[in-house]
């Protein structure tokens, strides 16, 4: 899952860059460049980011002993949000979402499942 995360992080900082065309992304929603672009991913990143923390928590690679029951927490909160977006992929009416992403966001949602039953 970390390494899932760091290649989201790193296609999400390839369409900041116009080296990803955007209308592969946010539904389709996105025709050209544009502020909300900016915004919209800059928010993936730091989401992202929140994401591989908390993972990395759960697996220890983080102490965060204190915190053991908000990272479990974490972890069901992001195996819903990847269940959403699943949804949102298959949704979408943009191929690229429906054939590449629903697919990896659905495992990473299972691998997240399996994180999240585990003491």
């Amino acid at each position: 899952m970390l390494i899932s995360f760091g290649l989201l992080a790193i296609f999400d900082i390839l369409i900041l860059f116009n080296l990803v065309p955007s209308n592969i992304v946010w539904g389709g929603q996105i025709k050209e460049p544009a502020d909300n672009l900016i915004v919209l991913e800059l928010i993936a990143l730091v989401v992202t980011f929140i994401f591989a923390i908390i993972i990395a928590a759960k697996l220890e690679y983080i102490k965060a002993s204190r915190f053991k029951k908000s990272v479990n927490l974490g972890v069901w909160l992001i195996f819903a949000f990847l269940i959403l977006n699943t949804l949102g992929n298959l949704a979408s009416g943009v191929s690229f979402e429906n054939l590449i992403f629903a697919p990896i966001t659905l495992v990473l949602a299972f691998c997240a499942l399996r994180l999240a039953i585990e003491k």
